[in-house]
């Protein structure tokens, strides 16, 4: 699938489009419609549930949007958050670096410095893509936006570029309140901000994101014993310096170095999205970088990646990062206050495990993976919890006692269950609608269903989405019905 087809699908289905669409639309920000923002809502949850909800030393937290400088300037977004972009002494135009590089088939690492673009820009002759002027000298962006903290501009603030720092920042306040136990872990859902020079592929790369992070504080002493055993789990994992990945164990990533509370989480990570999300063997894997690829402050670093069709192969889609004590000792030394905790009799600065990921890429990469052509019928096999709707309800004729029948089916499910109504045009064709936005299973009521007469009275036909199947269920029943198809997907 090309990403104008997605891109179209999802437009027409309800789920996200460019913002200020009347407008002619900005690139790198997108509005989500009412079906894809209940998918990003409900993985969002399904997200907490999973990684967070279920450990009772983990919190939720919320954090502000906007932050002043100094902190920025402690975690090092003010000095490294760059992207190299060159311009065009011609057209003007400018470009992100390594994407227009990329776009000629010219890999470039993700560290590269203004320089090593400037010599491979010479050594490969390369010129402006639009009208093929003298490209100028590149040098580094801020992607930071920054805003306006009063009338006079005499404190200079920024939209966070990432969710993160909100977690090290509440840090010593939240261990404070939590009885001082570690390890703690702090998530946050919720937006961050790039000044992207480049945005494209439509979710992947975005000027407004959604980010779903947790950062575990934890002695590096102890953090081992404290996840649990390994599974022996087999997983796709690509080891630096490799790009091909290989069915690996836990054990033998333990063996080659890399630490057991680490190796439990990618576990965990790894059941997340073949087991939870139903993404298919063998699309997902953990992509470990090194060298200049590697965030300096990451002691290991490995990106998450899905097989993602219409982004043309595998692509980031979140982190895990173990980012040792980099982060609490940046902010002890920018806001003269010590974070290093006593616990056991013992003071240290705690180390921080990262679990990152993005939101849109993920809708993204679920419509890629389940969005499926058979025929002339476009169906979204979305696992049953992540749909806009768990169930629809249709009279077989629109009016009448059958419509009746069917909006007090609706209504007594509804407290339960996300409903979708629908009382216009044939059955086939409201079957097709729900297929298509990945509604799991219909409810048809029919003339049997209030013919006391009927062997059927009282019943309706469920129809699933997937295979189609059909099965005349009792009204008194379709709740537990329901329950049960929900709880087995």
């Amino acid at each position: 699938m090309e990403i104008e087809e997605l891109s179209g699908f999802a437009k027409r289905a309800g789920f996200f489009w460019p913002a200020a669409d009347i407008y002619g639309g900005v690139s790198g920000i997108f509005d989500y419609g009412h079906n894809g923002a209940m998918v990003k809502r409900r993985f969002e949850q399904l997200w907490l549930s999973y990684f967070v909800l279920r450990n009772q030393d983990y919190h939720l937290i919320d954090g502000s949007t906007i932050l002043p400088e100094k902190p920025l300037v402690a975690s090092g977004h003010a000095e490294r958050f760059n992207d190299i972009i060159v311009g065009c002494s011609k057209c003007k135009s400018y470009f992100r670096a390594d994407v227009m590089l990329s776009d000629m088939g010219i890999e470039v690492h993700d560290g590269a410095t203004a320089d090593e673009i400037e010599g491979i820009i010479k050594d490969k002759g390369v010129r402006c893509p639009k009208c093929s002027g003298e490209l100028m000298e590149p040098k580094a962006f801020n992607m930071m936006i920054d805003v306006s903290l009063g009338p006079e501009r005499a404190d200079r603030g920024y939209l966070r570029p990432e969710t993160a720092q909100s977690s090290y920042m509440n840090f010593f306040r939240e261990f404070s309140i939590t009885r001082k136990k570690l390890p703690m872990g702090l998530a946050v859902i919720g937006r961050a901000y790039r000044n992207e020079i480049s945005p494209r592929q439509g979710l992947f790369r975005l000027r407004e994101l959604t980010q779903a992070e947790l950062q575990i504080f934890f002695d590096p002493e102890k953090f081992d014993g404290e996840c649990g055993e390994l599974e022996g789990r087999k997983m796709f994992v690509a080891l630096y310096p490799s790009t091909k990945e290989a069915e690996i164990s836990s054990e033998e990533l333990v063996a080659k170095g890399i630490p057991k509370f680490y190796v439990w989480h990618m576990e965990l990570i790894d059941k997340f999205y073949y087991e939870v999300l139903g993404v298919p063997r063998g699309r997902f894997r953990f992509f470990e970088k090194g060298g200049n690829d590697k965030a300096f402050y990451n002691k290991v670093h490995m990106d998450l990646e899905v097989m993602v069709e219409s982004w043309g192969g595998f692509k980031e889609v979140g982190g895990l990062h173990y980012r040792g004590d980099y982060d609490l000792t940046a902010h002890t030394k920018g806001s003269k206050q010590d974070l290093s905790v006593s616990v056991d009799g013992r003071r240290f600065m705690p180390n921080v495990l990262e679990l990152s990921f993005g939101v849109d890429r993920n809708i993204w990469m679920l419509v890629d993976v389940f969005l499926k052509k058979e025929g002339e019928r476009s169906v979204l096999s979305l696992p049953m919890g992540l749909a806009p709707y768990d169930v629809a309800v249709f009279p077989l004729q629109g009016s009448g006692d059958l419509e009746a029948k069917a909006r007090e089916i609706a209504s007594a499910i509804g407290s339960r269950f996300r409903v979708f109504f629908d009382r216009s045009g044939s059955i086939g064709k409201r079957y097709a609608r729900m297929d298509e936005i990945g509604t799991p299973m219909c409810i048809t009521v029919d003339f049997d269903t209030i013919d006391e007469k009927s062997d059927k009275h009282n019943t309706a036909t469920v129809r699933m989405r997937d295979d189609r199947s059909q099965e005349r269920v009792g009204v008194d029943k379709l709740e537990g019905y329901i329950s049960k198809k929900l709880a087995l997907s």
